[in-house]
């Protein structure tokens, strides 16, 4: 099943190179790795601003940012926070604790519609490396990696109010890449996301936005691949 208006992807490569001759091994190397550096071009760039946005719309929702895994339990049993489910087209860094698989409801819905929109046109998985955190974790994660957000203040990680999750960025293909771009860029421009390209955990960092929720009541949703008719009966109107 997928969202309509479905996007239009016509990607063209980020990059050209012009081949040269270089006589000497060692200068060939050093333009290998000037390449190498030069390719990290991305669509979202994290910033300062990005940081703000995001927890502009955390404090227009009046949402908490989570101290503890005690209210990040209580969340969850409230309905708050619900549970990402993987299957055919999603699934889990294993390092992720599963008591962490959780997020949002719309944010759910968001992974759900664009893991099974990727399958649909790559019949590959996306990876879920991180949803929502505990400023606890947080903090602890502030102590090994010196780009993650702050735990507090206006710059403080949506990760913490559980609109957010982390989409493995790495192994994909150039193609691949060109697509979520512009899948995120459409959403961005809707307003329905905020999203960063995380080089150091090449990640895609998305916050999703509670208008998710009310724009995607007013898609129609349709089957991706035609079936034949088929008869209905009391049986399969059960189902």
């Amino acid at each position: 099943m997928i969202l309509l208006p479905l996007l239009a992807c016509v990607c063209s490569p980020l990059f050209a190179a012009t081949a040269t001759t270089l006589h000497k091994p060692v200068r060939h190397a050093a333009r290998h790795h000037r390449l190498h550096w030069t390719r990290w071009n991305p669509m979202f760039r994290p910033s300062h601003e990005s940081l703000l946005l995001q927890n502009a719309e955390v404090d227009r929702l009046e949402l908490p940012r989570i101290q503890d895994d005690d209210e990040l339990e209580a969340l969850k049993f409230s309905g708050a926070l619900q549970p990402i489910v993987g299957g055919e087209s999603l699934r889990f860094d294993p390092r992720l604790d599963p008591s962490r698989r959780y997020c949002r409801p719309w944010t759910r819905d968001f992974v759900q519609d664009l893991s099974q929109a990727y399958y649909n046109r790559f019949h590959q998985q996306i990876q879920v490396n991180s949803a929502v955190r505990t400023v606890k974790i947080q903090k602890k994660l502030r102590r090994h990696n010196r780009n993650a957000a702050p735990a507090e203040g206006d710059t403080a990680s949506s990760h913490l109010a559980g609109l957010t999750v982390d989409l493995q960025r790495r192994g994909m293909t150039q193609e691949q890449i060109h697509w979520m771009e512009h899948y995120l860029f459409y959403m961005k421009a809707l307003g329905l996301v905020e999203p960063e390209e995380e080089r150091r955990q090449w990640v895609f960092h998305i916050m999703v936005s509670g208008r998710y929720a009310d724009w995607r009541e007013t898609q129609d949703i349709v089957p991706m691949e035609r079936t034949e008719p088929t008869t209905i009966t009391a049986d399969s109107r059960a189902e």
